[in-house]
């Protein structure tokens, strides 16, 4: 009996308290803050990585077999084109072009004389003594000799360019890098490269780029390379202060990755004691319009991701809340430009996304920090 009474008393309290709970009036619209989608000017681009190449290289090599004797460059420095790099053993060089030089004159000297018989031969045959037969034996040495003294001269002309060939010069200007021989060495042209040279500036910067975005790009641009602009950021994040132009499409597609080759010219001036490109260095390439499209966006907080894809809530009839699906065109780490699900002058939520539910009332008033686009504000091609 006891216990009877007790699970009433118990019974009849969870009832008022249930009662009172439902008596209560219900708790407050959530405070949200709320932008307008409104068209901002965008600067539309993309990122790549890409690989920084000097424009020129040049391989050194030896184009005559001989003995190092001088090493006249330091390695790691920039040098100009006819800067003399290397000088070989030049001895034997210069004593072959002096047993040339020799040969050349001893076949002229030869073509003197045998002038002279032609010569005289040929006031003979204005004589009874004059014979044809020697006249035409005069002339057929003559020729000869005169042939002798071209092939003579050919040697020697070889023997000058073997010379030459024993003091190395720069073809370009450039930086210069680790010599692979010093003095004393035995080099030929079998040695193979002796040092590279890489141009300085301007630089290549070389990135692959999917086939669809480029078609894109195209469309963009009008076909007009000077439409879009490269901007380089370095290996440290730092954002490079030159900018360069697409100067080079492949002209085929890499099959296996669906992608073309794109490639600009980018200044690379000397600031300081160096400068900032180097060739072979893994860089992000940004390529992105000259001129900003007008786009429709929204501040990039404002924009969630799920299974299904990107959505914001916009504040419909009544102050209701709206789970509404978007896509994203490009955006930057502040804005998203929105190509559908929305059009100018909804009012989009910013802040208090995490109280909101679909259909909830809310109560909508202006963002805790109002967020402005810059001028010209750069996309980063990156989706949410």
């Amino acid at each position: 009996m006891v216990g009877f009474a007790a699970r009433l008393i118990l019974a009849l309290a969870l009832l008022v308290g249930g009662s009172a709970l439902a008596q209560q009036p219900g708790g407050a619209p959530p405070a949200v803050g709320v932008v307008a989608a409104s068209r901002q000017p965008i600067t539309q681009s993309t990122e790549y990585i890409a690989r920084i190449q000097a424009t020129n290289r040049a391989n050194i090599v030896a184009r005559v077999a001989a003995n190092l004797d001088e090493v006249l460059f330091t390695e790691g420095t920039e040098v100009k084109k006819g800067d003399l790099l290397y000088r070989l053993e030049q001895g034997p060089f210069r004593a072959d072009v002096q047993a040339r030089e020799a040969s050349v004159a001893q076949f002229k000297a030869q073509l003197k004389n045998a002038q002279a018989v032609l010569d005289r031969t040929e006031q003979l045959l204005k004589t009874p003594a004059g014979q044809k037969a020697a006249y035409d034996a005069a002339s057929a040495a003559e020729a000869a000799l005169r042939a002798q003294i071209l092939g003579a001269e050919a040697q020697l002309q070889q023997a000058r360019i073997n010379l030459d060939y024993t003091e190395i010069k720069a073809p370009i200007d450039g930086k210069i890098g680790r010599t692979a021989v010093t003095v004393g060495n035995y080099v030929s042209p079998s040695t193979g490269t002796l040092v590279s040279i890489v141009s300085q500036d301007p630089m290549y910067v070389v990135f692959p780029v999917p086939t669809r975005t480029v078609i894109e790009l195209q469309r963009r641009s009008g076909g007009k390379s000077s439409a879009l602009v490269i901007r380089i950021r370095l290996p440290d994040g730092s954002l490079y202060d030159q900018t360069g132009r697409l100067d080079f499409v492949d002209n085929s597609v890499t099959g296996n990755t669906d992608t073309m080759i794109l490639r600009g010219a980018v200044p690379n001036p000397r600031q300081g004691t160096g400068r900032a490109l180097v060739d072979g260095q893994l860089v992000t390439a940004i390529l992105q319009d000259v001129e900003p499209t007008d786009a429709l966006a929204v501040p990039r907080a404002a924009v969630l991701a799920d299974q299904e894809g990107d959505y914001v809530f916009v504040v419909g009839k009544d102050n209701k809340a709206e789970k509404r699906r978007v896509k994203l065109g490009q955006s930057t780490p502040a804005f998203a430009s929105i190509t559908s699900g929305l059009t100018d002058g909804e009012s989009v939520i910013v802040d208090g996304i995490q109280r909101v539910r679909p259909g909830q009332p809310v109560s909508p008033g202006p963002p805790a920090a109002q967020v402005q686009p810059p001028p010209g504000t750069s996309s980063s091609g990156v989706r949410p």
